[in-house]
């Protein structure tokens, strides 16, 4: 039997494995944790056992993934999408715990093996199927540029209405797996300690939390903020559990808590690390409790059970966004996406297990099916846009009309700007090319926006630009030039394929974040890309010159030349502890100083001796005592030398492994061996 710590670290190990394994197909990690847990676990391989220890760091796991949820409960945000959260998500919790109720009871008939489901179990299973996976679904809509679109909303809605079903679903279920013959008397003595808590957390909490956070904050300790932050989470839930109910709904409310404080957003970056790694052996644990032997002996029980509600989730949510007053395609593509299983299905489905209240083997089944289905979603939602067009002739009839009325808009327009994405950027860059009297037409995403800007005038159409078809319509065989004003580099890649394809001489001008991937934007066909912290950090730098008594034609010259040179002058930085997120692409550009000590290999050498450019690295700057030298070829290394390396991590890496090798560990070598 493992000790804790060689669970641990088998846990890591395989989490690290698995997430590398799926991210390497850009799957999502959770999926990976699952198929990690599955292969590790005590059904299949043996490594790791599903004993007491698995179970608390399960538990911790959910815990910070309640704590989060908790965090980003906003009212503001729940009252915008009322409609939709308090209107459609309910419906859709209600109906398809109904619907798997009553599927239930049609097993039991239908297989009388099953005959053994109550229906307090069935209630527990529909609450479990209900959920959808959140993780999965935000980011394949966030790396879709779908998260404004009318379907992206919709689904949004329903993902934070199931978000908080899953709060008084841990405390009815429970209740009724107690209860012992009225089980009215037990749901209100369970819901009368909840409310009770709940009173008391808030009331005293929120008078307490702000005070308490400043108190910590003052000490200007980043440790002591994390461990405050620890005992808060962990101790709420404690309360919570000591009063018979759940450690999660105790984290939840602290999240709630410190939601409401200026503190928000820095204990969400603090808490992420710790929410995903435990998340991740939360998920792996999961993995660990399916049987492959008996899914693989009742195949097509686990077949059934992942057609049937994946099927039914997916007309129970389209019908009722169709009802809802949604259009066919946006119905379908709202179902489409919410079909699959949840990580929060697993909570629940867990708590069923442990409570007793199913029995083992639909257990297994069960979880067999839902981790098929969370595989299957990212497919699933690659190809909604064919799925919708063959379900509904309509929807064929909309996407044609809606191209026809973009190509009818910029029809007699020649010599026009493509606007791809109508926000803040391209909304200013709309304005100064009216001032200037030059045709353009924007494409957006975002009905409400396209509908307002279009009352107030301007050229703007419902449209997705990372579409061929889109672009057709648009005339892009006749614009003059076509600027992608949002920071998304795969959508822009997408259009930039495109474009290469039906106009390869149109300039195209791409905004990014920073310098990541500009040179992988130049490459796809970018003419211009605009990196927003480079250019933020020249117009800083302008006005601080300007202010200092820099003549401003000067200046002027100085921020042209920069970008003349594409931002080579600026690209990379010097990184430090708070910049530790940003360095995770090991592609990333930035400088390293390296001081050259008595005995270092490189001294006496010529800069173009080292050949540095052939790893990939090049010397952004040479200093020797106060004073700066010109990197030049010819320039030769003395001791005390500091050499400013430019380059990715790696090519830093073996740059400054050459000009710190010892004479003593190539003394033996020739030049052209070293």
């Amino acid at each position: 039997m493992l000790t804790g710590l060689e669970l641990t670290i088998l846990l890591l190990g395989s989490a690290v494995l698995g997430v590398v394994a799926f991210r390497s197909f850009h799957l999502p990690p959770m999926l990976g944790y699952l198929a990690v847990g599955i292969l590790i676990g005590p059904h299949a391989l043996g490594f790791a056992e599903d004993n007491a220890t698995t179970h608390a760091l399960a538990e911790f796991g959910v815990v910070f993934l309640m704590f989060s949820i908790g965090l980003e409960f906003s009212l503001p945000k729940l009252t915008a999408m009322r409609h939709i959260v308090f209107g459609l998500g309910m419906a859709q919790v209600g109906l398809t715990i109904g619907a798997t109720m009553l599927f239930s009871w049609l097993m039991a008939v239908i297989l009388p093996q099953l005959t053994n489901i109550s229906w307090q179990a069935a209630f527990a299973l529909g609450g479990a199927l209900t959920m959808s996976s959140t993780a999965i679904v935000s980011k394949l809509l966030t790396e879709r540029m779908e998260l404004e679109s009318e379907h992206g909303r919709r689904i949004i809605g329903i993902l934070l209405f199931q978000d908080l079903a899953l709060v008084p679903l841990l405390i009815v279920v429970p209740a009724l797996a107690e209860h012992n013959g009225n089980l009215l008397a037990t749901l209100a003595w369970a819901s009368g300690k909840a409310v009770l808590v709940l009173a008391l957390l808030l009331f005293f909490g929120q008078k307490l939390m702000r005070r308490w956070f400043q108190i910590v904050v003052r000490r200007r300790s980043q440790e002591l903020f994390m461990l405050n932050l620890l005992l808060i989470t962990l101790a709420a839930a404690w309360i919570t559990e000591r009063a018979g109910l759940s450690l999660a709904l105790g984290a939840f409310i602290a999240g709630m808590l410190i939601s409401e404080t200026e503190y928000k957003h820095q204990v969400e970056e603090d808490i992420k690390s710790f929410r995903d790694v435990l998340l991740g052996l939360f998920f792996i644990t999961v993995g660990m409790l399916l049987n492959l032997r008996l899914v693989i002996e009742h195949w097509w029980l686990v077949l059934l059970l992942l057609i049937g509600p994946v099927f039914l989730k997916f007309v129970l949510i389209a019908a009722l966004a169709k009802i809802f007053r949604s259009s066919t395609g946006v119905a379908l593509r709202t179902g489409l996406a919410l079909a699959q299983a949840g990580e929060f299905g697993f909570v629940l489905l867990n708590q069923a297990g442990g409570l007793q209240l199913v029995d083992p083997l639909l257990i297994q089944l069960i979880l067999a099916s839902m981790v098929l289905s969370m595989l299957a979603a990212p497919f699933i939602l690659a190809k909604s846009d064919a799925i919708v067009m063959k379900l509904s002739s309509s929807e064929w009839m909309m996407q044609s009309l809606a191209l026809t009325q973009i190509a009818t808009r910029t029809m007699a327009t020649k010599k026009h700007v493509i606007i791809a994405g109508f926000g803040r950027s391209g909304q200013s860059l709309a304005k100064l090319l009216e001032e200037e009297g030059i045709d353009y037409h924007a494409l957006d995403l975002d009905p409400d926006r396209v509908r307002d800007a279009r009352s107030a005038g301007a050229h703007v159409s419902y449209g997705d630009a990372s579409r061929r078809e889109s672009l057709v319509a648009a005339g892009v065989h006749r614009a003059a030039a076509l600027v992608i004003t949002y920071a998304s580099t795969p959508s822009a890649l997408k259009v930039l394929h495109h474009v290469s394809e039906l106009a390869p001489a149109l300039p195209v001008i791409v905004r990014s974040y920073d310098d990541t991937d500009l040179d992988q934007l130049r490459a796809a066909g970018a003419t211009e890309v605009v990196p927003e912290a480079l250019e933020g950090s020249l117009m800083l730098a302008s006005h601080a010159l300007v202010m200092l008594g820099v003549p401003l034609r000067r200046v002027v010259h100085r921020v042209q030349a920069t970008r003349d040179e594409r931002y080579a002058a600026l690209r990379g930085f010097f990184h430090g502890i708070d910049d530790a997120q940003d360095t995770a692409d090991h592609l990333q550009v930035r400088l390293h100083s390296v001081a050259l000590p008595e005995g270092a290999r490189a001294i006496g050498r010529s800069l173009a001796w080292l050949g540095l450019p052939e790893m990939g690295a090049e010397i952004a700057a040479l200093r020797r005592g106060r004073s700066g030298i010109a990197p030049t070829p010819e320039a030769v290394l003395q001791a005390g030398d500091i050499v400013v390396l430019r380059g990715a991590a790696d090519a830093i890496s073996r740059a400054e492994g050459r000009l710190l090798q010892a004479w003593s560990s190539a003394s033996q070598h020739s030049d052209e061996d070293f």
